[in-house]
């Protein structure tokens, strides 16, 4: 497993923590690569019951690296992203986050796949892809809707303002708002308590839950068609080089 993706398992618990902390935990393809194989590991090992994920460093990420945007990256077919994407819609078991301090882009959208969430206090949520000239992602432009209604899913998606983790709590993204220095430790625990459930009962009261992935798969790729085009525009590609400019300028 790449370096930048840690892997650990403990207690039925599999941790998929990112640890790109230099780059605020910023995604990159090789990274995204290693999230579906620790992904498909997990799904395979019947001693794993539920897989959380955490962020090393200052934030849980900065979203995707825009560098790989940059490059010409085709937003298609076996693209890495698109497999993750698809790998969350269609997981198995139980999927739990643990976030803390910047979680932009894919950091938020990621926990509409997820079934328990907790977030420090000082946890700053954001999903700013109109602003980069882009698209919703992960089904986020169904998931959003569906937990928080159509017009609070507009404001955050389509002016992509930051927000807090009380007002995410208040929204129903997460479960827990807790000090950062209680984030690891209670998401650790709460990950246990769910795998020490009865492995039968509590998959099937999670497929229940999540019901039939088709239509989120669906949009996913509905999605992705017009974040391809997207990736070509000017304006993408304008805003992205300025968000680098700025980021290299700090």
């Amino acid at each position: 497993m790449s370096a930048q993706i840690l892997v650990s398992s403990a207690d039925g618990v599999c941790e998929i923590r990112l640890n790109r902390p230099e780059k605020r935990n910023a995604i990159t393809l090789s990274m995204y690569e290693a999230l579906c194989a620790a992904l498909a590991q997990a799904q395979a090992d019947a001693t794993v019951r539920a897989v959380l994920f955490s962020g090393e460093g200052a934030g849980f990420t900065a979203g995707n690296d825009l560098n790989d945007f940059l490059g010409g990256l085709k937003f298609s077919g076996d693209n890495p992203i698109l497999r993750l994407l698809r790998a969350l819609a269609t997981f198995g078991k139980p999927l739990l986050a643990a976030v803390h301090g910047q979680t932009v882009g894919i950091g938020t959208t990621l926990l509409l796949h997820c079934d328990l969430v907790v977030a420090a206090r000082t946890t700053m949520f954001s999903m700013p892809f109109v602003a980069l000239g882009l698209v919703p992602e992960a089904a986020s432009s169904l998931l959003l809707p569906r937990l928080v209604g159509q017009q609070r899913a507009a404001e955050l998606l389509l002016l992509g303002k930051p927000f807090d983790a009380a007002t995410a709590h208040t929204l129903g993204l997460v479960n827990r708002v807790v000090e950062d220095a209680e984030l690891l430790g209670t998401a650790r625990a709460l990950a246990r308590s769910v795998a020490a459930q009865p492995p039968e009962a509590l998959l099937a009261a999670r497929r229940l839950l999540r019901g039939d992935p088709a239509q989120v798969l669906a949009r996913i790729d509905e999605e992705a068609k017009v974040f391809g085009e997207r990736l070509e525009s000017e304006e993408f590609r304008a805003a992205a080089r300025a968000v680098l400019t700025r980021g290299r300028a700090g």
